[in-house]
């Protein structure tokens, strides 16, 4: 298979809609080509993660000091801690010839996109339908019922969001495995 161009690819999809399996796959199947960054975060670490390596473990004014200093490409907040993806991360993963994967909200995207000097490809992976993905995020049985209700909120502004034309460059129905990843491969290693 042909390379990759080498510009940021960005995934963003609904919760439980199969993005993490799709780029697990990728990552897999192409070692040595890909890599995440790893993300700064306001929230307190948990069991087993290492700062600088699950992620930067940041009070809450040196994140803001980031945000000011406009060393983030994307940064959201989620259930009242901020998280944040470093330019310097991306710059480091890039110095090292990786194609950097950035699995990132819909918030992030609109930042993007809104960055001229961002060059990057955006990928959405969308759900067969709305039923489904609610039969998914039911079925992984971790969550109440209030969660993923809110889950799938986000997932109905995500996907509206995705229809607004030239956000994506590309839409993959994650259907069936196989076929959607086939489209992600041949999405990732085309040049345009």
């Amino acid at each position: 298979m042909t390379s990759t161009d080498g510009r940021l690819i960005v995934i963003s999809g609904p919760s439980g809609v199969g993005k993490g399996t799709l780029i697990q796959k990728l990552f897999e199947d192409h070692p040595n080509t890909f890599a995440f960054t790893v993300s700064h975060t306001t929230r307190a670490p948990r069991a087993g993660e290492v700062h600088g390596q699950s992620y930067f473990f940041v009070e809450r004014p040196q994140f803001a000091d980031l945000v000011s200093e406009g060393a983030f490409v994307e940064h959201a907040t989620f259930g009242g801690n901020h998280y944040g993806t470093s330019k310097q991360t991306i710059a480091d993963q890039i110095a090292k010839g990786l194609v950097v994967v950035l699995d990132i909200e819909m918030e992030g995207v609109k930042q993007m996109r809104a960055n001229d000097s961002i060059d990057a490809r955006y990928v959405f992976i969308k759900p067969p339908t709305f039923e489904d993905l609610e039969k998914r995020l039911r079925g992984r049985g971790t969550e109440k019922d209030e969660d993923i209700q809110k889950r799938l909120n986000q997932a109905k502004a995500e996907i509206e969001y995705a229809a607004t034309p030239d956000v994506h460059d590309r839409i993959i129905v994650n259907d069936d495995l196989e076929k959607a990843y086939d489209e992600l491969k041949e999405f990732v290693f085309s040049k345009n």
